[in-house]
Order: structure tokens, then sequence, then C-alpha cells
């Protein structure tokens, strides 16, 4: 049974009780975007990663995400706040570096929502036609809008049913492909091996797969930021976070595998570029990959249906992260740090001015894309999502190092693996995968500079991608200094709104 509003409620509380486990998850899967990430990094990991053992890189880096929610919901258990991330980083290393992280979360949220326009109306644009792929774009725009102005759990369903139907076409097509055994049988060794995996090195090869691993993760630390909405935000946090990445990592490692058995772990590669390869260009179509493997083991319906449940994926994330970002923005608010207006609910408990402006900031960037006749996909796109998870995981390293520095502060009942163990093995993989996508940002977002080979060389990148790798560390410095010089923030930046 949900809560309701009452007459003395303030309006910048957000509606308690709308969220179980199941619906937080809902969101969160949204984010990853599994189909999407199945369908787009996968090929390429094969090709210019490590072959075969790419779905090992997937299952190391869900390993490191685990390591880093055993802190994570245990920092849940203490704050419960919409802001999550730089509540935590508040309580840990301060209000002011707080204040900072959380501009850089915004700036990771609002990145990868304009990263999913984009793809979402280039593939439309070039699957449908009849509009522009801006007129797509604005289409979605509203709807999403639209439905980040409903009550949350109206939101989780629509998630609901979407991420459903996704899944259940990934598993169907992993276990019939996995059932057959592929042109070689299943080789568990050859995916999975500690060797393959790390083959070419961290600086080579094995590197460029843990980076577009990384990247396929993005949106799964989600779960807190539904705490103040959720029914029992003590438990239903932590549940919600290991199920969320469990979830993720056995289906991104599965699928990943059963794509390898369906080619055949010897082949793997040169049966990637040749089902990938569109005008003569290997890996101009990475999609074709899995819709011709759907193809092959189960029929064609179901690359039918994966080809739309692609635009499904897509709109799931666009509106998991327009609720992401809104709730940075009602929580900075509230918290002093910027306007007050933000942190204005409406009637059904949404926050809608910050949902409004987020809206209005996807909006304007998407008008420019469109007057300035930059590419959805090439430009848009891939610039915005590598800007994306370069963001997200500088702010996960400071949330592992503000956890460890918390607990040692204010003992509890956590035990050691909670407050440190985990937190400082989870970190020390963080700032490795943070090095892997900085130094292949080039492959990431496609802004190699000028007669770099991307794939052999590290750190090549054009003028916009050292621009796109600084602006989340440029931004962290800035908020901390205006943080520091303003000192507008409250005690309900970081606080615990259920205490």
């Amino acid at each position: 049974m949900t809560t309701t509003r009452t007459e003395a409620e303030p309006e910048t509380t957000l509606h308690k009780g709308r969220l179980g486990v199941i619906g937080i998850v809902f969101f969160v899967v949204a984010a990853a975007a599994p189909l999407v990430g199945m369908t787009g990094a996968v090929p390429v990991a094969i090709v210019l990663g490590n072959g075969a053992a790419a779905p090992g890189a997937y299952l190391i880096v869900g390993i490191t995400l685990l390591l880093f929610s055993v802190g994570y919901a245990a920092m849940s258990q203490r704050v419960t706040n919409a802001g999550a991330f730089f509540a935590y980083v508040g309580r840990g290393l301060g209000k002011h570096l707080g204040t900072a992280s959380a501009f850089v979360s915004i700036l990771a949220y609002l990145a990868i929502q304009l990263a999913i326009y984009g793809f979402f109306g280039g593939l439309l644009a070039a699957q449908v036609g009849l509009l522009p792929w801006w007129a797509w774009t604005l289409l979605a725009w509203v709807l999403v809008t639209l439905l980040s102005l409903l009550s949350v759990d109206v939101g989780a369903k629509v998630l609901g049913v979407l991420m459903l139907l996704e899944l259940t076409a990934l598993i169907v097509t992993s276990v019939a492909i996995l059932a057959d055994g592929g042109p070689e049988g299943i080789n568990v060794w050859a995916s999975f091996n500690p060797t393959a995996i790390l083959a070419g090195g961290l600086t080579g090869s094995a590197g460029i797969a843990f980076a577009f691993a990384f990247a396929s993760f993005i949106g799964f630390e989600a779960t807190a930021i539904y705490g103040e909405e959720s029914k029992d935000p003590k438990k239903v946090v932590p549940r919600a976070t290991y199920l969320a990445v469990g979830v993720i990592t056995v289906l991104f490692a599965l699928t990943a595998f059963a794509m390898v058995t369906g080619m055949g772990a010897s082949a793997v590669v040169e049966k990637t570029v040749e089902l990938s390869t569109l005008d003569g260009v290997p890996l101009a179509d990475p999609a074709a990959v899995l819709f011709a493997l759907a193809t092959q083991y189960v029929g064609p319906w179901m690359a039918t249906l994966m080809g739309i449940l692609v635009l499904s994926s897509l709109f799931a994330g666009l509106l998991a992260f327009q609720n992401a970002s809104g709730r940075y923005l009602f929580a900075l608010g509230r918290g002093g740090a910027l306007p007050a207006p933000l942190s204005h609910v409406n009637p059904r408990g949404a926050p809608s001015t910050a949902s409004l402006v987020t809206s209005v900031v996807t909006g304007l960037v998407i008008a420019a894309f469109a007057v300035f006749q930059l590419d959805p996909v090439l430009n848009m796109f891939y610039w915005f999502s590598g800007l994306a998870v370069v963001s997200i995981v500088l702010i996960e390293v400071l949330v592992c190092i503000a956890i460890i520095v918390y607990f040692h502060r204010n003992n509890g009942s956590e035990n050691p693996f909670q407050t440190v163990i985990a937190p400082v093995l989870a970190a020390i993989g963080l700032v490795l995968g943070e090095y892997l996508l900085m130094s292949r940002f080039g492959l990431l977002a496609g802004t190699v500079a000028e007669g770099v080979d991307p794939t052999t060389t590290s750190w090549g990148l054009s003028p916009i991608g050292w621009v796109l790798v600084a602006l989340p560390f440029a931004l962290l410095a800035a908020g901390y200094v205006l943080s520091l010089v303003t000192h507008s923030e409250n005690e309900e930046l970081v606080m615990d709104v259920l205490s």
C-alpha cells in the first residue's frame, strides 16, 4: 500500500513508499540498457579487445562493481538521500567535495541521456525514415518529459514491461545458442581463462575490452537515488543494489559468452568482422552480429523483435536517466547548492521543476546539434557516452574513499569487509578502469587524433577528445571552489532525510 501526501507535508519531500526492490531494479537495469550494450559494445570488445575472452572482461568488471556495492549498500543504511553519490561523498569527505561531485554526477547523467537521445533519433531516422533524426528525438523528449512528471511508480511500470521483454529476448537467445553448442561446442576456458582475459596487456587489447565493459555498466549505481521514494530504504536499497548489479553482470557475461559460442571461440574475431562489416567497413554495423545469431539459433522473428526492443531499450534508458538527473538537481536545490525552486515537488510526488530543467537543458543541446548539423550517432552518441562513463567512474572512486573515511570515523555494526576491504579493492579496480577509459577515450568517443591508430596507441586524442576527458575533473575542481567560496549549502544537502 502506497502512502499519500498530506497537507502538512512539505513540497520538498519526494513521495515515499512508491517503489519496492523490483521497481528500483527496473530503473537501474533500464539505465544499463543491456540490449544496446550487447549489440553495440561486445562486438567491438571482441574484435579490438581480447577476442573470445571478452565475456571474462565483463565478468571481472561486474565483480569489481559488486565489491563497490558492498560499501555502497552499507552506506545506504546510514544515509537515505536523493543525491546518493554526492551525499555519501559529503558525509565522508566534506560538503564542499560532496557538492563538487554532485555537479560531475549531473554532467554524467545529462551526458548519457543526450547520448541515448542521439542514438534513438539516428536509429529511427535510418530504419523508419519519414522524419529527420532530431524530429524523432524531440518526440521521445516530449514523452520522457511527461512521464517524468508523473509519480515514479508509473515510470517503473512502463520500464518493467520494456525490461521484461528485453531480458527475455536476450536470455532466450543465449540459452538457444548454448543448448546448440555452436560450431565448436561450449568452451568456457577460452572465455574465462585469466591468461586469455589479460592477453595483450592492460595497455593493449585487454585494456580495450575492459574499457568497453566498464562503459556498458553505467547506471547501476542509481539504486540509492530512489531511496527516499522506496517503501523501506534501509532494506530496499541494499537488496536492489546487489540484485541489479548481479542481474546485469550475469546477463552481460552470459550473453557475451553465448555470442562467442555461437560463432566459435577460435574464429570469433573473423566471424564478428564478417557479420558487422557494412560497405566494406568492419564494425560499421555491430548490431548485425547479435541479430544474425538470433536469426540462426532462434529464428528471424527474434532478430526482428530485437530490432524493435533496441528502440524500447533506448527509450527505457532515457526515462531512467531523466529521473536520475531530476533527482540530483532536486537534492541540490533542497540542499542550497542550487536555486531553491529546484526542490519543488508536484502533487504526484515528482520533482517537477528539476525534471523540467533537465528537459530544457537536453532540449537545447539537441537543438544545437540539429542546427549545426552534427551527426546524432558519430558525434552526439559517442561524444556524450564517453564523457558520461569517465565522469561516473571518477565519482565512484570518490565514493569508495568517502565510505572508508566515514566508517573509520563512525564505527557501527558493519564488518571490516564492508567498510574497508571491499571499498579498497573496488577503488583499485575503478582507478584502473578510469585509466583505461581515459587512455582509450579515442576509441570510446570517436575522438582520435588525425593519423593515430587507436588500437595500438593510447591517448591519441583530438582536441575535442581532450576537452571531453578533462571536463569532469575541471568541473570537480570548479565545483569545489564554488562551494568553498559561496557557503550556500545547508545540512539537508548530505543529511539522512529519513532520520
